[in-house]
């Protein structure tokens, strides 16, 4: 069975933060690898930008392999990390990396390594936008209970042109296949409300994939339904 629904994008902004990227603890468990010394004096107000000062008393490259090691542990080893930091500082790791499980994080090392160096690294650029999506019965909309991602993917692809980038990679798994990295291409997801035959979802990802959503205010989609 197929279901038809009217997609509305509410908002559109270029973001360059993500929301809790970093915490206090980050902050403070950075600033111990830095060696930077006492921060028992430090106020919670202080620790983001003592840490962007550690930061950047070193190297680019030791900054980032700093970074690196706190972020991705030993999930890569020794040499993709050294070979990562000199990438880094001319590619946006979080649109070239091959594993895009990875992509969120390599963008929050990214935003604090810009920062830090006041533009030395590429500058990050991801995408928030709110989408209503309405229906012509509100149990149309318990598709989006489960594998949200996928299917909201499945949905706003189709309001995207043909030669989109994710249309072009992900053909097979858009029209039925399993989707896996759907859940990796959309970052962060809220639902931010809900009505009787509409619901409204907060979508946060890099403006490397939805970029051709910005200038689109409304379309028709429809989803296979079992």
């Amino acid at each position: 069975m197929k279901n038809t629904y009217t997609v509305e994008i509410l908002d559109f902004d270029t973001i360059d933060i993500l929301p809790n990227a970093w915490n206090d603890q980050n902050y403070i468990d950075l600033l111990n690898a830095l060696d930077f010394g006492d921060i028992s004096a430090l106020k919670p107000s202080e620790l983001k930008e003592m840490t962007m000062m550690a930061l950047a008393d070193n190297e680019l490259n030791e900054a980032a392999k700093v970074l690196l090691d706190y972020i991705f542990e030993e999930r890569l080893n020794e040499g993709q990390k050294d070979n990562l930091t000199y990438e880094m500082q001319d590619e946006k790791m979080w649109e070239e990396y091959a594993e895009i499980s990875m992509h969120e994080e390599f963008f929050n090392i990214g935003q604090l390594l810009y920062q830090s160096y006041n533009g030395k690294f590429p500058h990050p650029d991801a995408a928030q936008f709110q989408l209503k999506i309405s229906a012509k019965k509100k149990t149309d909309l318990e598709i989006f209970n489960t594998e949200t991602e996928t299917n909201l993917m499945r949905l706003m692809t189709q309001g995207m042109p043909p030669n989109t980038l994710i249309n072009r990679l992900y053909k097979e798994e858009l029209q039925g296949e399993d989707f896996e990295e759907a859940e990796n291409i959309i970052w962060q997801l809220k639902e931010v409300a809900t009505e009787e035959n509409s619901i409204t979802f907060d979508v946060i990802s890099s403006m490397y994939w939805f970029h051709d959503l910005k200038f689109v205010e409304g379309f028709e989609a429809i989803l296979e339904v079992e």
